[in-house]
């Protein structure tokens, strides 16, 4: 698997070359293009660097000391593609744990065929209320996010209404150690695994187990959304993959896990033994 962090830093390189080519086309130096703009010539190494991603003002303010202005809107739109590319938690936290809940609405409703895989918790359009709620308060917690917790467990649960709309096909893979996480408590977590085995039945759902012995890479929770964008979580940001050949990695990944999960009837028992542990 390569980093999902490689299409936000292919995008930010990409445009940080481009401003650099627009200021050697225009045969100023560093210092020169600096002056310009009226900032520290620091401020361009950094640009030129990938070290700093510039602003609509800075892109503008280039492009004029370059005689380029009929660029800058273009390169503005990569700027903002690169930027949503890679967004750190606390800045998605700001308006609030149910508001980024909300905030995913759009994708979802367009979305026909999801690939779902998750490595620490069962996923979202799969949880219960309850399970919801102590996965979120959990989440709140660790990044010290405002505690809305209920109104963003039931804008998740909500969510999930989209199991049930025509045209929608979904495929989860879960690893075998979240049926057995204690993120929620027993009667919590009982109810959520026996809601798995309900929505395992639904024609349009398809849900594997990947067993523990199951030989493969670990890797991060990621969601495929029809063959036009991955959602990747990581620890500290989220990360939006919309390159082809990466998207295509996805996919590898996700068949691969697959090939060494267990579905169906097979799935349930292995659902059904975690439920009685907890009991």
């Amino acid at each position: 698997m390569t980093s999902p962090l490689s299409s936000a830093q292919a995008a930010r390189s990409a445009l940080a070359t481009r401003l650099r080519h627009l200021r050697l086309d225009a045969g100023l130096a560093g210092h020169q293009l600096s002056l310009a703009c009226g900032w520290h010539p620091a401020k361009t190494s950094r640009i030129e660097n990938t070290r700093a991603l510039p602003s609509d003002a800075d892109i503008r303010a280039w492009c004029a000391a370059c005689g380029a202005g009929g660029q800058a809107e273009d390169l503005i739109a990569a700027a903002r593609s690169a930027t949503s590319m890679y967004v750190e938690w606390k800045r998605l936290n700001r308006a609030g744990l149910a508001n980024l809940q909300q905030e995913i609405v759009p994708l979802v409703e367009r979305t026909r065929a999801f690939r779902v895989y998750c490595s620490h918790v069962v996923p979202g359009l799969l949880q219960t209320p309850a399970y919801a709620a102590a996965v979120i308060a959990a989440y709140g917690t660790f990044h010290r996010a405002a505690g809305d917790v209920e109104a963003a467990a039931a804008a998740r649960v909500k969510r999930s209404g989209v199991l049930h709309k025509r045209g929608r096909r979904f495929a989860f893979l879960i690893e075998e150690s979240v049926l057995h996480s204690r993120i929620a408590d027993p009667d919590t977590t009982g109810a959520q695994l026996e809601h798995l085995i309900e929505v395992a039945g639904l024609p349009q759902v398809s849900l594997g187990i990947v067993a523990a012995r199951a030989p493969r890479p670990s890797m991060e929770s990621f969601t495929v959304y029809d063959d036009v964008q991955v959602g990747i979580e990581l620890l500290s940001a989220r990360v939006t993959i919309t390159a082809p050949g990466e998207i295509a990695t996805y996919e590898r990944a996700f068949a691969d896990l697959a090939a060494h999960a267990v579905h169906g009837a097979g799935a349930c028992t292995l659902i059904r033994r975690a439920a009685a542990a907890h009991g």
